[in-house]
């Protein structure tokens, strides 16, 4: 069940796994060990520099705290698990839109991150798949809303924005999973190449928040045929956070890439349910000292079943 802040549509959809469905693709969450144990050190231009520090004192020597907060939330409403027919006629069936409760669903999840949060999100980063860039689109205009209509029901209700308060950027990295569990074989490229028109997509979002400099961690699309999204999942989770370790980040991914966010910081869990517009969210400390920075492990704050998002532990399965 989502959290209370959300008025979910009517229209019910299905969700991303079911408990029979993670045992029949055995290996999808189950056996995932996370290859970062340890804190790491840089350095970084913006020593906490949008992050509420723990420690006041000016002095370069002294060693600063603050917390970074990353979440990691799936697309809204799919248009092909409503519309079975609308891929026997599309270019690109393997990249379905948001129907219109996936739009509106976005939305309000971009307005309840805008007045629930205790913290600002800085930061967004994209898979360039459609339904994650108007999923990415609807939140950052709800986030970045001037003076609107409390009432608005998605971006085309929204008069003004302020496009300095969120950059938005898109990351192959979050992309789906690039094998036949997450896209038939039949609605796949042929030639097994997804090819993505960036500037068409960047265009979708509102205007002011691309940030053109922004370099991705991935920069290729993943080959056809993976076997472990999980790795790249988090690799990609702890690269975006370590480049930007003085903001918050909201990464917008598919489903598979939420279930990882808490399975591979939460130890002894299966994940096994992830709605449409969940999310988890992450949070670890960094401690900044000669402008260089030590983050420690994430903390996964995300209670089974309160953001969309269900685990339990193995041993229940």
């Amino acid at each position: 069940m989502l959290n209370q802040c959300f008025q979910v549509p009517t229209l019910q959809e299905p969700s991303l796994n079911s408990l029979d469905k993670i045992k029949s693709m055995g290996t999808l969450c189950n056996n995932f060990t996370p290859s970062f144990q340890t804190p790491i050190k840089t350095r970084h231009k913006k020593p906490c520099g949008h992050l509420k520090l723990k420690a006041t004192a000016m002095d370069s020597s002294e060693t600063k705290t603050c917390q970074q907060n990353v979440l990691v939330m799936r697309h809204g409403d799919r248009l092909d698990n409503f519309d079975p027919a609308w891929e026997k006629t599309a270019d690109r069936p393997w990249d379905p839109p948001l129907i219109h409760p996936g739009l509106s669903r976005a939305f309000r999840t971009g307005r309840a991150f805008q007045t629930l949060l205790p913290f600002p999100i800085h930061r967004v980063f994209v898979s360039p798949f459609l339904r994650c860039v108007q999923t990415a689109s609807e939140v950052v205009a709800a986030l970045c809303a001037v003076d609107d209509d409390t009432d608005s029901k998605s971006s085309s209700d929204v008069v003004s924005i302020d496009p300095s308060k969120v950059k938005v950027s898109i990351e192959y990295g979050l992309c789906e999973m690039f094998n036949t569990l997450a896209i038939r074989r039949d609605v796949a490229p042929k030639d097994g190449i997804f090819r993505f028109d960036l500037p068409k997509l960047e265009a979708l979002l509102p205007s002011g928040t691309l940030d053109p400099t922004a370099e991705p961690v991935y920069k290729d699309v993943p080959q056809w045929g993976e076997t472990h999204s999980t790795s790249r999942y988090e690799q990609t989770i702890k690269a975006l956070a370590d480049k930007y370790p003085s903001e918050n980040l909201l990464l917008v991914t598919h489903g598979e890439g939420v279930s990882v966010s808490v399975s591979s910081f939460l130890e002894d869990i299966t994940v096994i349910e992830v709605d449409y517009c969940a999310y988890s969210e992450l949070r670890r400390s960094v401690s900044w000292r000669n402008e260089s920075f030590t983050a420690g492990n994430f903390a996964v704050l995300t209670e089974s079943g309160r953001t969309g998002v269900t685990y339990i532990a193995k041993e229940q399965l």
